[in-house]
């Protein structure tokens, strides 16, 4: 279970414990900005109950080209088309598939022939690693790359959330009884304070979905 600490990844978690799964939360250390993320992510995993929490670290400042590893401003104050707009330079060149490359390597060992991944095609920043599309084409390849898979042991990719938006995300976290007070959402923390920004995307995208939904947000401007 990829959890990063945000409101996509808890609700993930609930919706796999509710399926009765045993979960090895894995969050990664990859020079992010907001690393303040895997504070939260230690404190969802605990509180959902995940049998353990492993953070790995790869340090993806070494390759660049995102504003969430790079010298890069992250856009602030977007409006809801600009966001749905071209892919953003928080965009962090083939994160998802290196997230779930180790998360892979890791349900081999574990034994473990379910993959379960916060993903999300509808509110998301144009990402092209958040497609159907994309979950599919990996799975297969995991599928043809593995001892398991060419073993007989079919590997399955959940994406729950994948054709939600936000505010369905956050009415069903709230079904399941995920604490969102406990989650961190936003790119590029006030350095004086760790709190969000209020004006990235994420952050945007967060309150939107809060507000569609109905609901306060319990973490507030935490």
């Amino acid at each position: 279970m990829l959890v990063s600490g945000g409101v996509d990844s808890a609700t993930v978690l609930a919706i796999a414990r509710r399926r009765g799964f045993d979960c090895h939360a894995l969050s990664f250390d990859y020079g992010q900005r907001h690393r303040v993320e895997l504070a939260a992510a230690a404190a969802v995993a605990r509180a959902l109950g995940a049998c353990e929490h492993r953070i790995a670290r790869i340090d993806l400042r070494a390759l660049g080209g995102s504003a969430l590893t790079d010298d890069i401003d992250v856009p602030k104050d977007r409006s809801p088309g600009e966001i749905a707009g071209d892919i953003p330079v928080t965009y962090v060149p083939a994160r998802n598939t290196i997230f779930l490359s180790v998360a892979l390597g890791f349900a081999e060992v574990l034994g473990s022939a379910d993959l379960f991944i916060g993903i999300n095609a509808i509110d998301y920043s144009g990402y092209p690693d958040c497609r159907p599309e994309y979950v599919t084409a990996f799975e297969t390849m995991a599928n043809l790359a593995t001892r398991s898979g060419v073993e007989g042991t079919r590997l399955r990719i959940h994406t729950p959330l994948i054709e939600l938006t936000k505010a369905q995300i956050i009415t069903r976290g709230r079904e399941l009884g995920v604490d969102f007070g406990l989650t961190f959402s936003c790119y590029d923390p006030l350095p004086e304070t760790g709190r969000p920004c209020g004006r990235c995307d994420s952050c945007l995208i967060r309150a939107r979905g809060f507000a569609e939904a109905g609901v306060v947000d319990p973490a507030g401007r935490k």
